[in-house]
């Protein structure tokens, strides 16, 4: 029986590096280990060898069963890796020029982002930024949001399971649901808690709300939220630099104004229409552009400033919403579909 696998082996190592297709292994394969293969074959003729010549032939059949295994290895690692190569094609030369058309760009949402900051940096407010995915105290109860207001209920926000699904639970966020932010005010009150006034921020990002996807609404937007605290500032302060901001970005000529409105985190509030001769009326000269306000002393107090000593201002407005404005573009649903049309346009 030694002599057999001894010529089983041989022949397998001179047969298997012949094989050059996936059935070709698995026909030759299954000459040597399948149920009617050399190799079982031999194996069931264990029950007629001498007792005492047993243990020396069984240790032969498994070094047989070794090699040959390793020569199967050896042929499937083979087989595979022609196989990638031939779906890989011929070898890159990595001196050659790229084949890309052009070097990549920004895309606007980026773009009108990016000038946003630089014009708010120019006039000291620095950047920060926040989680998307929120407890209720930083989207809501720190922003004087009633608990039965309209915003907090499941048909506007994306809730989450209760925060101990989470763990990092905390005495402040103990029992509280998580949610994808609905704004990016709650990292106003993350800055608050952080730092001490006065403080001039400008905090832009993703935010999320069950709005039916059309050509003006997307349940997933892009806000940018300015606030300023410090000791005096009114609402004069909040005009003159949503007056600069639009001129910056828009050029000479355009002009803000104010229709009161109602947030609960401001008082007061209001909306912030713009009028520039470049962009299009749509029939009326006033564009509604965003929300401002005056910080209301509840959400001082509830960040630990002293509403006697310190005011401040804020404000939000989308970046899409500008973007479109800026760039004549007539759907929301453009930015988020990566077609690659619409983006180089933006080079």
């Amino acid at each position: 029986m030694q002599e057999e696998l001894s010529t089983l082996v041989a022949r397998a190592a001179s047969e298997l590096p012949q094989v050059r297709t996936r059935p070709e292994f698995e026909a030759a394969k299954a000459r040597y280990v399948g149920p009617n293969g050399d190799l079982t074959r031999l194996m069931k003729q264990m029950g007629a060898v001498p007792k005492e010549e047993r243990p020396a032939a069984g240790r032969a059949v498994n070094e047989a069963k070794a090699r040959l295994q390793e020569q199967f290895d050896a042929a499937l690692r083979r087989l595979t890796e022609a196989e990638l190569a031939a779906e890989l094609g011929p070898p890159v030369d990595p001196t050659l020029p790229s084949p890309d058309p052009g070097p990549g760009t920004y895309h606007p949402l980026t773009l009108v982002r990016e000038e946003m900051c630089r014009i708010l940096r120019k006039v000291g407010f620095a950047v920060a930024d926040g989680p998307e995915v929120e407890t209720e105290f930083y989207c809501f109860d720190a922003l004087n949001t009633p608990a039965d207001h309209p915003a907090r209920d499941t048909q506007d926000t994306f809730y989450f399971p209760s925060a101990a699904r989470f763990g990092n639970v905390t005495k402040k966020t103990a029992g509280e649901k998580y949610l994808l932010r609905t704004h990016t005010s709650s990292v106003q009150i993350r800055t608050m808690l952080q730092s001490p006034p006065p403080i001039r921020i400008v905090s832009p990002g993703r935010v999320y709300r069950r709005d039916t996807t059309d050509a003006t609404h997307s349940a997933n937007f892009h806000q940018l939220e300015c606030l300023s605290v410090d000791r005096g500032v009114t609402v004069r302060d909040l005009k003159a630099l949503l007056d600069y901001i639009f001129t910056a970005l828009l050029g000479p000529g355009t002009k803000t104004r104010f229709r009161p409105h109602y947030f609960s985190y401001t008082e007061p509030s209001f909306e912030v229409d713009l009028s520039a001769r470049h962009l299009p009326k749509v029939n009326k000269e006033w564009i509604e552009i965003g929300g401002c306000g005056m910080v209301d002393p509840a959400v001082f107090t509830a960040v630990g400033y002293d509403p006697a000593i310190w005011t401040g201002y804020a404000f939000g407005m989308g970046l899409e919403r500008l973007a479109m404005l800026l760039y004549g573009i007539d759907d929301i649903r453009y930015f988020y579909q990566n077609d690659l049309r619409f983006l180089r346009q933006f080079a």
